[in-house]
């Protein structure tokens, strides 16, 4: 058994194939060790690509690598090229990889319940807060209603302390994602506000907002399990995690 991924747990259609890797399994040296998929964390180059090469047998094609920058652009794999400014992808055609790297950010995958289209979401808190899953939803064309949703790995709330003008931004937007910040406990005189954020709970009122009832995942810590997953709030230098998604 492989120790480098595994299979999200969701009911997708089976031909919906998505794969989730781990930090283990792959040649980079620390502080990216080892399966680090990120050419822009400063990892020797070679490395990356012999850690990228090493998921070939489970791809039926080489992914669309996208550059991400906390934004709601959305690529199609089945046209868009590696390095594309997004941070989201979808595809329709069979074989067509969409996949968003993270370190802490949620990953999120979409697909309808006929398996006519997938979509991967890079979403920490600036895309959640502008848009990049509505923008995901609305590319990939199909009633909300008729999509699932799997959250990755991601930093939980009890590591994931955020200043009040991120509380702020959200609840703005929604009122009900007051109850996704827990106020931290003010040490010393002069300090702002701080809260732990839940990056899960709000990507729920998000998907639930557009009426996607049915998600799955949501229950690990990349910050908490430094054995399987990188963060970059934990380590600050650190290499980066795949999250794919395709149609056979």
């Amino acid at each position: 058994m492989r120790n480098d991924c595994f299979i999200p747990d969701w009911p997708a259609p089976a031909h919906v194939r998505a794969l989730q890797t781990t930090r283990r399994g792959g040649v980079s040296l620390a502080p990216y060790s080892s399966l680090n998929l990120g050419q822009h964390v400063g990892d020797a180059p070679l490395a990356v690509a012999r850690n990228r090469h090493s998921l070939n047998t489970l791809l039926p094609s080489e992914p669309v690598w996208l550059e991400q920058v906390h934004g709601t652009a959305v690529a199609d794999a089945d046209w868009a090229s590696c390095r594309t400014v997004a941070d989201a992808c979808i595809a329709r055609r069979g074989s067509s990889v969409c996949v968003v790297m993270t370190a802490d950010c949620l990953p999120v995958l979409l697909c309808d319940k006929a398996g006519s289209v997938v979509g991967a979401v890079h979403a920490g808190w600036k895309g959640l807060a502008a848009g990049v899953i509505e923008a995901a939803v609305s590319a990939m064309g199909v009633p909300p209603s008729t999509m699932l949703a799997w959250l990755g790995p991601a930093i939980s709330q009890a590591a994931f302390e955020v200043g009040a003008e991120v509380r702020a931004e959200f609840v703005a937007a929604d009122p009900e994602a007051t109850a996704a910040f827990t106020p931290v406990p003010a040490q010393g005189s002069g300090e702002g506000s701080k809260y732990l954020a839940d990056l899960y709970a709000l990507a729920r009122l998000r998907l639930r907002a557009l009426g996607i009832t049915e998600i799955y995942g949501g229950d690990r810590c990349t910050y908490s399990e430094p054995e399987q997953f990188f963060s970059y709030r934990r380590d600050g230098i650190t290499g980066r995690q795949g999250t794919f998604i395709w149609l056979e």
